[in-house]
């Protein structure tokens, strides 16, 4: 059985994350979506608020399970027997700095983990959660970049 991990987090959950959900859900027969709890950074929504924002966006993929992990990808890796780790790249940019912790992953596994790229669908090449959280903070409209409830969510956020 072909098992994956897709590492991010997903503040807010983008069409552009949809997008390599999708694909990668077509590719293996099980992908495990995981939030990563960073502590060095301060997220605008919880976890727990992007695992059930997620777990609603992939309801529709039977083979899709969202969960959550802090600390190193390869110890959550092993801990679920995962040995293959899907990242999505939108530009150059993000190949370079991709490719660093996919080799620095492999290498602290022993080999074991592997990262598979997917290029972002040109139509959500541009989208970042970054700026689709700047548009909402101007009451810009993120219709183009998250589902509805995911917008909902973060015109609570910004506007309450």
């Amino acid at each position: 059985m072909k098992r994956a991990v897709y590492p991010g987090s997903f503040d807010p959950v983008t069409f552009g994350h949809l997008d390599v959900i999708h694909r990668a859900a077509n590719i293996f027969d099980e992908l495990t979506v995981s939030v990563l709890n960073n502590v060095g950074k301060s997220a605008l929504f919880s976890v727990e608020e992007r695992v059930k924002m997620l777990k609603e966006a992939v309801s529709d993929l039977p083979n899709v399970t969202v969960d959550s992990f802090s600390g190193l990808l390869i110890n959550y890796a092993k801990s679920k027997d995962i040995h293959v780790v899907v990242r999505g790249l939108r530009a150059i940019t993000d190949f370079e700095y991709e490719l660093q912790i996919a080799q620095t992953n492999h290498k602290l596994s022993g080999g074991e983990l592997d990262t598979m790229f997917l290029t972002t669908s040109l139509e959500y090449a541009y989208l970042s959660s970054s700026s689709v959280k700047e548009i909402a903070c101007f009451n810009g409209d993120v219709s183009p970049c998250v589902p509805d409830f995911v917008a909902k969510e973060l015109y609570c956020k910004y506007h309450h």
